[in-house]
């Protein structure tokens, strides 16, 4: 990846918005050098002074040395000065760079939350991770450790240029003769720090995946006792991203080493050329102290040199990747014109629809022609082998994916025409594996209602059989759950998200298999304290287990993305097709079961 300076333009261009702090601190950094370039100077006229004083030219003593405490308080003026100047350089150019930080914080997690599924789909968590804490870090930097820096440095080295020439002009360019050097050795460095940068970032992306991957699992990994060769996979990845920061301090150090050699020979040969100008009498003793001073202050400007390109080569680097998130368009976005839903019925009607995922390989096709409807009061069972297209047609009523072919509408409105937003408030998609957040039971209950009362949510929980469990609880509602639900089993967490799926005045509830980890008796009770808060929605069952859907108002079975069979479940039963096989498997499943609990019943 090449230098990119657009993206440095846009970071220092984000910075010249808080005008006043970026102002203050250019001039606070300007100031500062100018001080510095004081200081030679005031250095000069002392030694010149001491030298007349003690080489008996001068007469008045008492006068030289009130000149001599005078040039000291005038150079401790100036460092005090200078160090005021360098306080509010420090303090605007790190409030500045905070400031772009947490703009840049705001704007990636806004687009994060704003992206479709599509490229949630194709990207790891920690590689995003990775982006929003060490990017926005190398990004924010910018200002300080490179624009300001770059101030100082062209104060800096363009004054005291101008102050020396004005003594001999040859002896300044001998004692600026290290600039151009340490100009190409700094470029060559930039461009091996800013490769070596690019790839640690990668690695830290795979090891900030791999240590998710790894805390999100650790139930399995206990379970199998794969502790060492989790340790193991960690350890290759760790020490790969340390081989690349072991090549990255080389390359660093080898280039910070030859900048200050080569400094310090100009120093050198200033002091020998010098030498030889003050023996001529061409230049005074004070003058070439001032010489040596100025190179002595440029000691750590020249170090800063390498530290500058480097902050070049990071922020470039950290502010690419950030930004090719930050400029991201969603997929799934509101079209010109969309317009907000009100007064809704809550009718769904899907016209001939075809869906096919996109895939690194082209396309996957998964929903070829599917067409049904569903008023309010009415039910709709789905039910189909795995990767029939159960779950895509829940992910596209909610407008999670854009359809390929034909159309979804919501009371006769194209969902495409609709603002996000309120669909999403009208529509309720209640998943299989419900994701729990690390917060109170009425919180993760409360959460597509933030505002809802505590009789909503005892009425949500009653609805989906979990207040009981809730009320026995020592904190009751106020009890903590626990990182992704961890402290709720399986079919608790599947209650608490149906009753979060109540608590809003949803118009269509789709219930994708989310009574999976259910017993039959607890769906059972389920649907029937369901029963009052859907009267009046559409809802939509997807399920497996044919005795979750046998109420529905019209059941489809799916197989390969297409309507296989269609009609009530007596009306399937009676056709013989494919359901009736499927009840008449599951139902001898079920037969299985009940002897086998009868025959342990009896042996006791």
């Amino acid at each position: 990846m090449g230098f990119d300076a657009g993206t440095l333009l846009r970071i220092t261009t984000m910075a010249l918005r808080y005008r006043w702090r970026m102002g203050l601190a250019v001039a606070a950094t300007a100031l500062a050098a100018a001080a510095q370039i004081v200081i030679p100077q005031l250095i000069g006229t002392a030694v010149d002074g001491a030298h007349g004083v003690l080489a008996g030219t001068q007469a008045d003593v008492a006068q030289t040395r009130e000149a001599l405490l005078y040039t000291a308080g005038l150079l401790l003026a100036t460092s005090l000065f200078r160090g005021l100047c360098t306080l509010i350089q420090n303090y605007q150019g790190e409030a500045v760079g905070h400031l772009i930080g947490y703009e840049l914080r705001l704007a990636y997690y806004g687009k994060l939350q704003r992206l479709s599924f599509s490229y949630h789909d194709h990207v790891h968590t920690g590689d995003l991770m990775t982006r929003g804490i060490l990017d926005i870090e190398g990004t924010r930097m910018w200002v300080s450790t490179g624009v300001l820096r770059a101030v100082l440095l062209t104060v800096l080295l363009g004054g005291g240029a101008w102050m020396l020439a004005r003594i001999d002009l040859q002896l300044t360019l001998v004692a600026l003769s290290f600039v151009p050097l340490v100009g190409l050795g700094a470029t060559a460095v930039r461009l091996k720090l800013r490769t070596l940068w690019y790839a640690l970032q990668e690695e830290l992306g795979v090891l900030t995946r791999v240590m998710e991957e790894n805390l999100g699992g650790i139930r399995v990994v206990r379970a199998f006792a794969s502790q060492v060769f989790e340790m193991a996979r960690y350890d290759i990845i760790s020490n790969r991203a340390l081989d690349i920061l072991h090549r990255r301090i080389s390359v660093f150090v080898a280039g910070t080493t030859s900048m200050t050699f080569v400094y310090f020979l100009a120093m050198a040969l200033v002091l020998w050329v010098g030498g030889e100008r003050v023996l001529a009498g061409r230049i005074t003793l004070g003058e070439l102290a001032a010489f040596l001073t100025f190179i002595t202050i440029l000691q750590m400007p020249v170090r800063q040199i390498a530290w500058m390109v480097n902050s070049v080569a990071r922020a470039s680097t950290c502010g690419t990747r950030l930004f090719e998130i930050i400029d991201l368009e969603p997929e799934i976005r509101d079209r010109p014109g969309a317009v907000a839903l009100h007064d809704v019925r809550g009718t769904v009607r899907f016209e001939n629809v075809s869906f096919a995922y996109a895939d690194a390989g082209g396309e996957l096709p998964v929903l070829h022609g599917v067409s049904f409807e569903v008023h309010p009061g009415q039910t709709l069972g789905i039910v189909g082998p795995p990767g029939s297209g159960k779950s895509t047609i829940a992910h596209l009523l909610p407008r999670y994916y854009d359809v390929s072919g034909g159309r979804i509408t919501l009371d006769g409105r194209d969902i495409r025409d609709l603002k996000l937003e309120s669909l999403r408030r009208v529509v309720c998609v209640v998943q299989q594996d419900p994701f729990l957040f690390t917060a109170a039971i009425a919180n993760n209950v409360a959460y597509g209602d933030p505002w809802a009362d505590r009789s909503s949510i005892r009425g949500a929980t009653q609805a989906a059989q979990l207040h009981n469990y809730v009320a026995q609880l020592p904190e009751g509602y106020e009890t903590l759950v626990g990182e992704r639900g961890v402290s709720l089993s399986g079919g608790q967490r599947q209650r608490l998200a149906i009753a979060r799926a109540v608590v809003p005045q949803s118009r269509v509830i789709v219930f994708d298999d989310s009574t999976a980890s259910v017993d039959a008796a607890t769906e059972q009770r389920i649907r029937e304290g369901l029963r009052e808060v859907t009267g009046t929605r559409a809802t939509i069952i997807i399920a497996h287990r044919l005795s979750s859907l046998m109420h529905a108002d019209e059941i489809l079975f799916l197989e390969n993305g297409c309507i296989l069979e269609r009609g009530t479940h007596a009306e399937l039963l009676a056709t013989g097709g494919r359901y009736a096989a499927l009840h008449a498997l599951q139902s001898l499943a079920s037969d299985a079961d009940l002897a086998a609990v009868s025959v342990r019943a009896d042996q006791r």
